[in-house]
């Protein structure tokens, strides 16, 4: 069987290798990256993202797309609206993924860890979730994955709460307002909202040593109990939570070589992608596969096929 020319040379592009012409993968005129909201790292971690895929594919616009974050970008990549898009693993419990249905989503890769933080004023009688019944609590913005896991967490402890939809900045600001009791961030650390509070005003971060055990027992799932380092947040110390992996999603009708060069770009300038945030360091290639019952994009696995040679 022959192979064109134009292939090789296609190749050789999307791996990195050097080439005696300026073939490209076939990248569409724009490419939408859904991130998430104000005060998220998602949003850092988009933006940082979507500017080094600008300069991989200088043909191409790519645009960092604002959003509620997880359950939003998940629904806009079934939708068709965008390209890429981050999300927590749990509410792609139910999505359609198939990395051969052009309808589907699949998985770029697993890129770090988002860790529950349960934020309330240092004075607050407030010592466990249940004492959070009929406080004014922020569940983050609506379609998030801090909104999904919060309502699934709070519902399966028979926890009701006044509960308000605003983004981690927004919720921060009312929280020293005192117009909300606390609030609920599922997110990388540090979270920048939280870290905006230190040293203006005093909060406690609530310890939430069974919950993981509890969400795993009822739904299954990617629930892992971690505990957040004394060094994120200074004087709050470690706290004991859980975490839930975040993927970087790709709709599975976009062309494999173009998933291939956001894969790479991912994972070789991670450094430049997660800078200032020390959870998201822990992008790489090892652990980037683990993407659960989330089906690799062709591209994708075309890329981490070509690393293990």
């Amino acid at each position: 069987m022959q192979v064109s020319r134009r292939s090789l040379l296609l190749a050789a592009a999307v791996a990195g290798v050097p080439a005696c012409t300026s073939a490209r993968p076939i990248a569409p005129e724009e490419l939408v990256l859904a991130t998430g909201p104000d005060g998220a790292v998602f949003q850092e971690i988009g933006r940082a993202l979507a500017g080094a895929l600008a300069d991989q594919l200088p043909d191409t616009r790519v645009v960092a797309r604002i959003t509620g974050a997880s359950v939003e970008n998940v629904r806009l990549l079934t939708e068709g609206e965008v390209h890429l898009g981050l999300s927590s693993l749990d509410p792609l419990y139910g999505a359609q993924l198939s990395a051969d249905d052009p309808g589907g989503i699949s998985a770029v890769g697993r890129l770090y860890d988002s860790f529950l933080q349960v934020v309330v004023p240092e004075g607050a009688p407030v010592h466990r979730l249940a004492d959070l019944a009929g406080a004014r609590v922020s569940f983050g913005p609506h379609e998030s994955g801090t909104e999904f896991t919060a309502t699934r967490l709070l519902d399966l402890l028979g926890i009701r709460v006044d509960a308000r939809r605003m983004v981690h900045a927004e919720a921060a600001r009312q929280l020293a307002a005192g117009a909300i009791d606390a609030l609920v961030a599922l997110t990388g650390i540090p979270t920048p909202a939280i870290t905006g509070l230190l040293g203006g005003f005093p909060i406690r971060l609530l310890d939430l040593p069974d919950e993981a055990e509890r969400l795993a027992e009822s739904y299954g799932g990617p629930y892992v109990p971690v505990t957040i380092p004394a060094t994120t947040y200074g004087a709050l110390g470690p706290c004991r939570t859980f975490a839930v992996p975040n993927l970087l999603l790709a709709a599975s009708s976009l062309d494999a070589s173009v998933v291939e060069v956001v894969t790479r770009t991912v994972f070789t300038e991670s450094a430049r992608i997660a800078a200032g945030h020390p959870e998201a360091g822990r992008i790489n290639v090892r652990t980037g596969i683990a993407t659960g019952r989330v089906p690799l994009h062709r591209g994708a696995e075309r890329w981490f096929r070509s690393v293990k040679r």
